[in-house]
């Protein structure tokens, strides 16, 4: 049976090229990069070699990267090590309702807890988060604003730029410098390899990324953080990554992460405009030929390889159900919180009426999608949609 993978977003595999550049680091290049020997030396340039390549895409300094286990480690290194170094400063926190649960529930802890107050700003319709509701929420005990890059269920892609500018600009109104809050963290986890990642550029303090979704492995992330910027770390120990994150390196990996956004970096704008033109293409024939479907997040203002629609009358999980039957691997949103079996709270904190956000089904195509797997894709899906709606409960 044809096998189609489109869940992309939830993870990738490990591109050829990646695991190449990883073998030597398993079993000739494994010594300690901390042992104070010529192996380890070795070790220690691979980790310092990689830290280099990261930080020609990013803009930044080496020193303004610290290595983690993944996007989950990074995001909640990014709120907690900034709200409690800073909490005698304020205990004002901004972040969105539309955020990765990586950064909602540290969110939440910090309310619940340690008695932070956190502002969660609402999206438009299409997912966008407006700066003009940042800047109504910042006041003098703002410590901390996150917003996501580009949205992991609906594709939305927020206005960054703009956002940093309105935290910069109630700096200058406070008359505090670049490295005094509140100070700007995005999660770009789903943005790497689509969009351009120059701090410099977004105007962001701190910036997360993770490298099972850009065809590196699991297990493997980084944060960046602006030179000047305090961090309580969460992770004590020996002191490696600058005091920030203990732990000995995981030297595969980090090599593997440099390789992976390095190829990502390379071909983000060919990979962008061929799967931007595939995605139109799904689009279309979707909305086109089956009845009673909403495209979720912005129409244009969204990540070249994501699709997410709602079906009336439909469950989003029997559809991704007997689509797998079919050999085709989708999902109804995050995979983080596939567990939970509830409605989207993306959807829900966009309008959506829980019907319609329990019938989502999320596409996200990859490096290896082709338009062969897409045509499979659409004969596949009108017969598995008028199977469920004639047994339905539901009623259009």
């Amino acid at each position: 049976m044809k096998q189609i993978y489109f869940d992309n977003a939830a993870t990738t595999p490990v591109d050829p090229a990646v695991k190449k550049a990883m073998l030597p680091y398993f079993d000739q290049i494994y010594a300690n990069p901390s042992s104070f020997h010529t192996a380890g030396k070795k070790a220690k340039d691979a980790v310092e070699k990689a830290r280099q390549e990261i930080a020609k895409i990013l803009n930044c300094k080496t020193s303004e990267i610290i290595f983690t286990m993944g996007g989950t480690e990074s995001d909640n290194l990014a709120i907690f090590g900034v709200a409690r170094s800073y909490k005698n400063n304020g205990c004002h926190l901004i972040t969105s309702f539309i955020e990765h649960k990586a950064v909602l529930e540290p969110c939440s802890y910090l309310v619940r807890k340690e008695g932070f107050q956190v502002d969660f700003i609402s999206p438009d319709k299409d997912g966008i988060i407006k700066p003009e509701k940042i800047a109504e929420k910042l006041n003098e005990k703002t410590i901390l604003v996150s917003i996501i890059y580009a949205n992991n269920e609906i594709g939305t892609i927020e206005p960054i730029e703009e956002i940093a500018e309105v935290i910069r600009k109630f700096k200058l109104k406070l008359n505090r410098k670049g490295f005094e809050p509140p100070f700007f963290h995005t999660d770009a986890c789903q943005a790497a390899g689509y969009l351009d990642l120059d701090v410099q550029k977004l105007g962001v303090d701190s910036l997360t990324l993770n490298g099972s979704k850009i065809y590196a492995p699991k297990g493997i992330g980084l944060l960046f953080v602006r030179t000047g910027i305090r961090l309580e770390p969460l992770i004590m120990g020996g002191g490696q990554e600058r005091g920030w994150r203990a732990g000995t390196e995981n030297v595969p990996s980090i090599v593997g992460l440099a390789t992976a956004l390095s190829l990502a970096h390379k071909r983000r704008l060919s990979e962008s405009k061929r799967l931007i033109k595939l995605r139109d293409y799904l689009i279309e024939k979707v909305t086109k030929n089956i009845p009673h479907v909403v495209l979720n997040g912005h129409p244009t203002k969204r990540l070249p390889n994501n699709i997410n629609f709602s079906f009336k009358g439909i469950e989003g999980e029997s559809l991704v159900l007997h689509l797998d039957a079919k050999g085709i691997y989708t999902s109804t949103g995050s995979a983080c919180s596939s567990i939970s079996h509830k409605a989207s709270y993306v959807l829900k904190a966009i309008g959506l009426q829980p019907e319609l956000a329990h019938g989502s089904l999320r596409i996200t195509l990859g490096r290896y999608t082709t338009k062969n797997d897409i045509d499979y894709f659409l004969k596949v899906l009108p017969q598995i949609v008028k199977k469920l709606r004639k047994i339905s409960v539901i009623k259009i």
